[in-house]
C-alpha cells in the first residue's frame, strides 16, 4: 500500500495498523471484509435534482432530552430524508453546488448546519446534536449492509472554533439484550409481581465522527481534524487518524454477519478499497440482528448563538449483498 495515499492521515494511538489486519486491542480476528460500496444499492440520493427541497416542521423534535417528539416531523420533498424524533433535524438543510474536487459530474450536494441542537427555545449550553436520517427499510445483518458517503471538510478558518466533535456518520442497528423487568402474574387476590429475565431489542448507533482540534485549545499547536470511531467492545470511543488537510473525504462502514462493524476512510472521492479500512470492532459487545438505516449528526454547543461548522455531503448510499452471508462466505 502506498503511504502517500494517507499523507493527510496519521494515527494518534496504535489501535490498529492500517491495512495489515494486525490488532492491538480486544479485536483479534475479523471476518472477511465487505468493502463499503459492495453489492446492490438499496437507498441513495445524489442531490442532482435542482428542485430538491426539505419541509421543516418547527419546533423540531427533542424526545431524547424532554420526551417531546412534536409531530409531524420534517421530511425531504423526495421522501428520502426524515427528521430524527430523538434529536430533531439540522437547522439548515439545503441543496448547494458541489464544491471543487467532488465526484465527477456532480452538480449538487447537501449542506447541513445547526445552531440550536437541544430543546427548542431552551439552550442547554453543552455539546448536543441534530440528526438527519436516510429513509430505509430494516434488513437483517446477514445481508451485510454497508454505507458510503462523500464528505466535504471546509477550510479550517470556517470551522466552529472549538476543540470537539462536529460531525458524525452513523448506523442504526438493533441487537437482542437481556435485562430484568418486573412482570405481573395471576389475577385479583392472586396477583403477584416478580422480576423476570426478558430479551428486548436494543437500538445502538456506531459511527465515524470528525473532531476539530483547534489551536484555541492549548493542547494543539496547529489546527487539524481527527477521526473518532464509535465504539470499542467496552463502548468507549477510539481515537482514529488525524486529518491535516481539509477537502473531500470518502467515508464508509460495513456490517458483517459476525456482528462486527468495519470502518473505512480515504482522502478524495474515489471508491473505497480493502486498504482503506481503519479498524473493525464489536461495539458495546452487542451482536446486531437488524440494520435500520444510516444518518448524519451535526453538533453545536447549543448556546443559542454559535453555529456549527458548515458540512456538505454527497451521494450517501446504502448497499447490501443479495445473497447475504452466503456471498460473504464465498468471498473469503
Amino acid at each position: 500500500m502506498s503511504m502517500d495515499r494517507y499523507r493527510t492521515l496519521r494515527w494518534w494511538s496504535p489501535v490498529v495498523v492500517l491495512g495489515t489486519g494486525l490488532w492491538m486491542c480486544a479485536v483479534t480476528t475479523v471476518q472477511a471484509q465487505v468493502v463499503p460500496g459492495t453489492g446492490t444499492v438499496g437507498r441513495s440520493d445524489d442531490f442532482e435534482n435542482v428542485e430538491w427541497g426539505y419541509n421543516f416542521q418547527w419546533p423540531k423534535a427533542s424526545s431524547e432530552d424532554d420526551g417531546q417528539t412534536r409531530a409531524p416531523l420534517g421530511r425531504a420533498t423526495n421522501g428520502m430524508w426524515n427528521e430524527s424524533p430523538k434529536r430533531g433535524q439540522p437547522d439548515t438543510i439545503r441543496r448547494v453546488d458541489t464544491p471543487v474536487g467532488g465526484l465527477e459530474g456532480s452538480l449538487g450536494s447537501l449542506y447541513l448546519r445547526s445552531r440550536d441542537t437541544g430543546i427548542p427555545g431552551q439552550p442547554g449550553h453543552e455539546q448536543l446534536q441534530d440528526d438527519l436520517l436516510l429513509a430505509n427499510r430494516n434488513m437483517p445483518v446477514h445481508y451485510c449492509p454497508n454505507v458510503v458517503a462523500r464528505v466535504y471538510l471546509p477550510p479550517w478558518h470556517e470551522w466552529e472554533q472549538r476543540a470537539g466533535v462536529s460531525f458524525g456518520m452513523r448506523l442504526g442497528l438493533q441487537a437482542p439484550k437481556t435485562e430484568m423487568q418486573e412482570v405481573e402474574t395471576g389475577a385479583f387476590i392472586f396477583r403477584r409481581r416478580r422480576m423476570e429475565e426478558v430479551t428486548v431489542q436494543e437500538p445502538y448507533y456506531p459511527g465515524i465522527f470528525i473532531q476539530f482540534n483547534s489551536t484555541r485549545n492549548r493542547n494543539y499547536d496547529h489546527d487539524h481534524a481527527q477521526f473518532v470511531i464509535r465504539a470499542g467492545t467496552d463502548g468507549r470511543d477510539i481515537p482514529g487518524p488525524t486529518i491535516e488537510q481539509p477537502g473531500w473525504y470518502t467515508l464508509g462502514m460495513s456490517v458483517t454477519s459476525d456482528g462486527r462493524i468495519h470502518y473505512y476512510a480515504r482522502p478524495g472521492v474515489e471508491d473505497l478499497t480493502a486498504e482503506d479500512r481503519l479498524m473493525s470492532s464489536l461495539p458495546y459487545g452487542l451482536q446486531p440482528t437488524h440494520f435500520n438505516t444510516m444518518f448524519f449528526n451535526i453538533c453545536s454547543p447549543d448556546d443559542g448563538q454559535t453555529w456549527s461548522t458548515p458540512w456538505i455531503i454527497d451521494d450517501p448510499a446504502i448497499y447490501y449483498l443479495e445473497g447475504g452471508s452466503r456471498q460473504a462466505s464465498r468471498d473469503r
